[in-house]
């Protein structure tokens, strides 16, 4: 659908697969025709945390998947690169990381730039992919998991916090 290579995809990141397919969703449920904004000052910002891929790749030790296509396949930096190649749209590309934060960052940067005149419309969002058990494993020796699996942010029993996967994608305009 995006005339992405076979074996490019191979070497791309899950999370960047899931944003594009999320993104086309969220322009279409907008009723804008996403292959209609070539040229358009529409932004990007997308906020990705997790590197579960790259590091099951390396994991493998199998160095032929260390191609270029792995290279830009597990940067973070490429996600709204991406989409903002293959929409062809030439409004701000941002990915950010400011961990648990960095879907919600994402839109008020991209509200931020509306404002500021930066671009006329902006696809902000997150993504994040739980593909191993490792990270789970470091935060609980830590103790930073909430025992019960919940988040209790601002609350007096907040004992740590839970991770999630997903992805969203709004279409923002003034």
């Amino acid at each position: 659908h995006f005339g992405i290579a076979r074996r490019e995809a191979q070497g791309m990141d899950p999370q960047q697969r899931l944003l594009l397919e999320v993104a086309w969703e969220a322009l279409e449920h907008a009723g804008q025709a996403p292959d209609r904004l070539e040229g358009s000052s529409t932004g990007v910002y997308v906020g990705v945390t997790g590197s579960d891929y790259a590091y099951l790749q390396f994991e493998t030790r199998d160095r032929t998947l260390l191609d270029a296509h792995f290279t830009s396949g597990i940067a973070h930096s490429i996600a709204s690169g991406r989409l903002s190649y293959l929409l062809g749209l030439q409004g701000p590309a941002i990915t950010l990381d400011t961990a648990c934060s960095s879907s919600l960052v994402a839109v008020h940067l991209a509200c931020q730039a509306l404002r500021a005149g930066d671009c006329r419309m902006a696809l902000a969002g997150g993504v994040n992919l739980i593909l191993s058990s490792d990270l789970y494993i470091a935060l609980s020796h830590s103790r930073m998991l909430a025992p019960d699996g919940r988040c209790k942010t601002f609350d007096a029993a907040a004992d740590g916090f839970a991770r999630g996967e997903g992805c969203g994608v709004l279409v923002l305009k003034r």
